[in-house]
């Protein structure tokens, strides 16, 4: 059976009936008019099985998601009803007419029209006109109408809103469990792509993770249907709590983006170099409890370049990340001044935000010693630029580990013979005294005798 049908088998009751499926599998549009219940019941069952296939990801993607599994939009056209198919009733002859309710209802819209729309797909002056929606149905090659005689689906790329939603809805409860300071609530697209990604599924399959595609439609109804971020081509600054809109991005912000994101990376860069460090300590005593001499040394160089650009990452990191809370501690004082100055004056409340000519010289200063941090920052990277391994590191440090393995080997035989010895002893115990019992019953026995001979 197709994976697409039986996924609709196992989440929805409605196909899991035989009548059922053969009605919706039916040509029932005309029932529109003539049962309009019967109508709406399969309109219903088959949009609740689209929407949970294209949650799952079950659906074909969009032809701008270069084949990444989508979750809140699906291409339309051949290759969905190739994916509806069935052995036993063929394809879904009235689907185009539903999926056209769809887009009538807004339950569905193509993509297109979801990303260039201006105003928000609720508001009323946004409803597509009768022959926008007739013409979306007219898109494919050869279709008249989606109520004519063929059976084919429209290509087109459609947004499913309900799960648009959902997952809007998912990343702004996410967002509100993270800190609320200012410069947290910026993101570059990738670091904002790599944390919200598994909002709809957070088993962290690989299939469930958010496509690009996704990403787009969200930014989009975010900023515009759901007015909680701001975001361009690289930047993504949230909402705070304590705001009624989003504010837009400046320069400020995308060098804060750009600054997190460079910190990530040295983390992930520390972390994997640590556990590089570990795996070649271990290897190097492993061929040297082997004796494998040139193993030993290979693995202690390796581990001393792996140590020496781990201290310059981790150096580096530090220095990043006194930087970043730096950044972090002014951009909330001047949050905090802004707040306090809102009703003042243009000018006056620039001023405030600097806190006059003693915070001018305060931030000077601390300008002053920022550049100074860069400075000694980029000495230092100059510095480490060539890192050479000490040989007679390595080799005093290849000689501790022989020594230790002698010892332990030592430790080892003494315990060996010492228990040996232990065994003897108790051997030789044992004999002494079966010898002390028998010379008993002997004694008992000649007195036996003379007792007898008496």
């Amino acid at each position: 059976m197709n994976d697409l049908v039986e996924f609709l088998r196992t989440h929805d009751e409605a196909f899991r009936s035989r009548n059922r499926l053969q009605s919706l599998y039916s040509d029932f549009r005309l029932q529109k008019t003539s049962n309009p219940d019967g109508y709406q019941a399969n309109s219903r069952a088959w949009m609740r099985g689209l929407t949970a296939a294209a949650r799952a990801g079950r659906l074909p993607p969009a032809t701008t998601a270069a084949g990444q599994p989508s979750h809140v939009v699906f291409g339309s056209g051949e290759e969905l009803s190739r994916a509806l198919n069935s052995q036993q009733w063929g394809r879904p002859l009235a689907l185009g007419a539903v999926m056209q309710d769809a887009v009538e209802r807004r339950e569905f819209i193509p993509l297109d029209d979801f990303l260039n729309a201006t105003k928000s797909v609720y508001a009323k002056s946004w409803i597509p006109s009768p022959w926008q929606v007739v013409s979306w149905g007219l898109k494919q090659v050869g279709v008249a109408s989606l109520f004519g005689a063929s059976d084919k689906l429209s290509v087109g790329n459609l947004v499913v809103m309900a799960n648009v939603e959902e997952a809007a809805n998912a990343i702004i409860a996410k967002a509100s469990q993270l800190d609320q300071s200012t410069t947290s609530l910026i993101f570059s697209r990738s670091l904002f792509e790599s944390e919200f990604a598994y909002v709809l599924d957070p088993t962290k399959h690989p299939e469930a993770a958010l496509s690009t595609t996704d990403f787009d439609i969200l930014l989009r109804y975010l900023s515009r249907d759901k007015p909680y971020l701001s975001f361009t081509s690289s930047t993504i600054k949230l909402k705070s709590t304590s705001e009624s809109a989003p504010q837009p991005i400046t320069q400020q912000d995308t060098d804060i983006a750009n600054l997190r994101t460079l910190i990530k990376a040295l983390e992930t860069q520390v972390s994997a170099l640590t556990d590089r460090i570990t795996t070649l300590d271990i290897s190097a005593r492993e061929a040297v409890a082997a004796k494998r001499t040139v193993q030993a040394k290979s693995a202690l160089r390796s581990k001393k370049l792996a140590e020496t650009t781990l201290h310059t990452r981790s150096a580096t990191l530090s220095q990043l990340e006194e930087t970043f809370t730096a950044i972090q501690t002014a951009a909330d004082q001047v949050a905090i001044i802004s707040a306090m100055s809102a009703s003042a004056k243009v000018l006056k409340s620039l001023h405030a935000e600097v806190g006059g000519t003693e915070g001018v010289e305060e931030v000077v200063d601390r300008l002053r010693d920022e550049m100074e941090n860069v400075d000694e920052v980029g000495r230092i990277i100059n510095e480490a630029n060539t890192s050479k391994v000490d040989e007679e590191d390595v080799d005093e440090e290849f000689a501790t580990m022989e020594r230790m393995e002698k010892e332990k080997r030592e430790q080892e035989e003494a315990a060996k013979t010492a228990a040996r010895l232990a065994e003897l002893e108790g051997l030789e115990k044992e004999r002494k005294e079966k010898e002390v019992e028998e010379k008993g019953k002997e004694g008992e026995r000649q007195t036996e005798m003379q007792a007898e001979a008496a």
